[in-house]
């Protein structure tokens, strides 16, 4: 491993590892712990369908003496990776047997996990197996099947049994999750009992194979690899080749063969020749697998989920007169979600409704399931608008619903803007054009997030309405170009000024702050650097950040997942301190700010500092001009700069560091929410 970098991919681990231990942590209500195993578990699978085949296809490609990857190297963070997996998988089975389980069966709820049912469960269980489960159940001879292909993620058992003939078989049998819940319920006089489908189905094999002697029943999945498989120039139109690669997505090569310990070798090897499992992972695991569903799990008891914290209404926005006027006065910044997201539904359904406005640009990226932004613009479209959508296609794992969303819009005269597929539209922006009298009015929206009213409800992220006249300029520019469907032909091709727009000037912008800084620095002037982003990876930004470091810029790192800066390294990193903060609310918004001598510059913006977002996306990064809204996003951050009950310190061995507690305690989230609610 490069001693200047960390891997990327153990550095996301780490991350992951950082959210199971909140599972452990006893000031966390009960079922939320519950919840950040889910959360753990589908962050798993999504890193052996995404980040796997790379790592597997980077130690083959480092076998070939013609490229410059060292094999070694590569199969070293891959051991690495499967070790760290493989203890994070222990530590969740014991966060889970000895803390949760023990915890609920207190205050009787059992979740039967791995037990015998008791006689009045097994009763109920059985009628439901009877009249529901049973219906759905479909047993496969793996030996009469040639090449059986398992499904992505679907949970299945493998039996074993004697039938009545005493002829070995070896049967196939899924288990229903996605038709049916993973969990029924079953009250008992005060006592609450959870079973699990698999459970149901496993105490009930002898009402599926009748007459049969029952040798073993063993759980299985298999993981596939879900890159799709678009190519940089395509004469087609895009949505037909997304379309056609979505189809052959869960049939994907394997990349993991997940199965119960226990499970005979022989019956191993022949489940994984009749699957062609090759080249996948083969990892042994627990009884249960698809634990992300214990996010579905409802339990319904006082103390065991969050408090509530009901969206606060921004006090800067009047219901009279509408958006675009107010903002001629001042901008408004809304932090989700502990301000309301219904400024940001209005101020696409007021354009949509006032006859003056003529022409709605945005860009949308992950699309709400029932998005009433898009419901906005289609009513804008039909009215005779000129509405134009950048969509993205390759927003993963939510192409499908992009697509549908894309195709209503486009029916309703939305004109739809795909992007290429070599080059990703990640900006988050949206711009309005209003007839007064005789001239244009801009009004406009730039988000460090996605214009999606679901996850707004968790995501922590930062929106300014605003019509500054700079701005403006420069989004209606941005659009121009966006509707040519190509990429930059150099960094010089669009002229933005106060916009950081990667591919553009971004990259280019953000060095000469850090330099900047650098500078201050050496003529002893106050020097400091605060980010705030999801990932850090691209090595030139990094590399000068350690240059500001050694310099002697104070520079505080909020950095919530992968992160390839190693910080507390002498004569590199001395100086460059990160944290990670994982809490009820899904950290998400990106803020950059330079001290500037103690005029500090603030920009917000869609780009975390990964090689995707630098080199191969459109990336919207914008200054905050407002004093007012600045002093607001400072003070923000520097609740997360003195959070000591969230937040870890990440140190030089890539591990999550416990700040010890301070007096006060500082949860930053609920005094972020406490800030902004007193500030109404």
């Amino acid at each position: 491993m490069n001693y200047r970098f960390f891997n990327r991919d153990l550095s996301w681990l780490s991350f992951n590892e950082r959210v199971m231990d909140e599972a452990a942590n006893n000031h966390v209500p009960l079922l939320e712990r519950l919840k950040f195993l889910s959360i753990f578990s589908s962050n798993l699978d999504e890193f052996y369908r995404v980040r796997m085949p790379v790592l597997h296809a980077l130690q083959r490609i480092g076998e070939d003496d013609n490229t410059p990857i060292d094999v070694d190297e590569q199969s070293a963070v891959l051991q690495q990776a499967i070790d760290t997996i493989n203890a994070q998988q222990e530590k969740f089975g014991r966060i889970l047997r000895e803390q949760l389980i023990p915890q609920f069966q207190k205050l009787g709820v059992h979740l039967l996990y791995n037990q015998p049912f008791p006689e009045a469960v097994k009763k109920e269980t059985t009628e439901y197996f009877l009249a529901e489960v049973l219906a759905f159940l479909q047993p496969i001879d793996l030996q009469q099947e040639a090449h059986f292909f398992p499904e992505n993620n679907k949970l299945y058992f493998v039996v074993n049994l004697l039938d009545n003939e005493g002829k070995e078989k070896i049967m196939l049998l899924n288990i229903p999750s996605d038709e049916l819940s993973r969990f029924s319920t079953i009250k008992i006089d005060k006592d609450i009992y959870i079973a699990f489908l698999d459970d149901i189905v496993r105490h009930n094999l002898d009402k599926v194979f009748t007459g049969s002697n029952i040798q073993g029943c063993y759980s299985i999945k298999v993981t596939r690899d879900a890159e799709l498989d678009l190519k940089d120039e395509y004469s087609g139109n895009i949505s037909d080749q997304i379309e056609k690669q979505l189809k052959k997505r869960d049939f994907g090569l394997a990349t993991r063969f997940l199965h119960q310990s226990g499970i005979p070798l022989r019956i191993l090897q022949f489940v994984k020749h009749q699957f062609n499992l090759k080249g996948a992972s083969v990892t042994e695991g627990g009884v249960y697998h698809n634990l992300k569903d214990f996010f579905s799990l409802n339990i319904n008891l006082p103390g065991i989920s969050y408090d509530s914290w009901p969206a606060i209404n921004p006090s800067a926005i009047s219901f009279e007169p509408g958006l675009a006027a107010q903002l001629k006065n001042k901008d408004i910044l809304i932090n989700t979600p502990y301000q309301s997201y219904h400024p940001v539904l209005r101020f696409f359904n007021e354009a949509a409704i006032n006859p003056n406005v003529i022409e709605i640009y945005t860009t949308l990226y992950r699309v709400a399931s029932n998005s009433k932004i898009v419901n906005a613009l289609i009513s804008a479209a039909k009215s005779g608008k000129k509405v134009q959508v950048v969509i993205e296609l390759k927003a993963r794992f939510d192409e499908a619903n992009n697509l549908k969303w894309a195709r209503k819009m486009k029916d309703a005269g939305v004109e739809i803007i795909y992007s290429i597929t070599a080059l990703k539209v990640h900006a988050k922006i949206a711009l309005v054009k209003t007839m007064e009298g005789d001239r244009v009015a801009y009004s406009g929206l730039l988000a460090t997030g996605n214009f999606n009213e679901q996850t707004a409800k968790f995501y922590t992220d930062h929106i300014l309405f605003t019509c500054n006249p700079k701005l403006m300029r420069e989004m209606e520019l941005l659009f121009m170009f966006l509707s040519k469907r190509k990429k930059p032909s150099s960094e010089h091709e669009l002229n933005f000024n106060n916009l950081l727009v990667a591919q553009f000037n971004l990259q280019i912008r953000f060095i000469e702050l850090i330099d900047r800084e650098i500078a201050n620095a050496k003529q002893g002037l106050p020097a400091a650097i605060t980010l705030k982003m999801n990932n850090l990876e691209e090595k030139v930004l990094i590399s000068k950040l350690y240059d500001a470091s050694q310099a002697g810029v104070k520079i505080s790192l909020i950095i919530r997942s992968i992160c390839c800066l190693i910080p507390g390294v002498k004569g590199m990193s001395e100086n460059i301190t990160i944290r990670r903060i994982v809490d009820r609310n899904l950290e998400h918004g990106r803020v950059f700010i330079f001290n500037n001598n103690n005029d500090p510059d603030v920009f917000l913006g869609s780009a975390d500092w990964m090689n995707r977002n630098i080199y191969n996306r459109i990336e919207v990064c914008f200054p905050i001009y407002d004093e007012q809204i600045k002093a607001e996003i400072l003070s923000i951050i520097n609740l997360q700069l003195n959070d000591n009950v969230q937040a870890v310190l990440l140190n030089e061995n890539i591990e999550n560091v416990r700040i010890e507690p301070g007096t006060p305690a500082v949860q930053s989230q609920l005094e972020i929410y406490k800030l902004l609610k007193q500030i109404g």
